[in-house]
């Protein structure tokens, strides 16, 4: 009863952070492409991939969750990312997914899902702006709680 007295309260804490959004974030750091996500992958346990679908001055169109995953892994393909970034004529896009370990340290898939989406951004003339994996502040060496490719200099 206890656990479940627990969930529950995290469930209401989530729902509460989600209510307090502007209608349209502006996403220009990954600082709030991290905080924009933090509510959203609060309890999650197993991995998620999110597109942000931006307009021409980086605002949401949508967030879209082309894919889920398990426990360790979130399996995600091109056409599933930019399928609804096509559809909602966005300029550009950024990636997210979560490591429910808790460390945001990029796996070798995600470094080669990474490249492979750079190369399809580059086709379909939509900005990959950023693929950011979020984990724990407390399971990250530099204290961020999450790792930008872009920030890394990978895109």
């Amino acid at each position: 009863i206890k656990a479940l007295q627990l969930i529950t309260v995290m469930e209401i804490a989530r729902r509460i952070l989600l209510q307090n959004r502007h209608s349209e974030p502006s996403f220009n750091t990954t600082d709030s492409v991290f905080e924009y996500f933090r509510p959203i992958i609060t309890g999650i346990e197993v991995e998620k991939f999110w597109v942000l679908c931006l307009n021409r001055k980086n605002r949401l169109i949508k967030c879209v969750e082309p894919t889920s995953g398990t426990a360790s892994s979130s399996l995600v393909h091109p056409r599933e990312v930019f399928r609804d970034a096509i559809r909602l004529s966005a300029s550009a896009i950024i990636c997210v997914h979560n490591h429910p370990s808790g460390a945001p340290t990029p796996s070798s898939a995600d470094i080669q899902v990474t490249r492979q989406l750079k190369s399809a951004a580059k086709t379909v003339s939509i900005d990959l702006l950023d693929h950011i994996v979020i984990g724990q502040i407390a399971d990250d060496p530099k204290g961020k709680g999450y790792y930008s490719f872009e920030d890394a200099g990978l895109i």
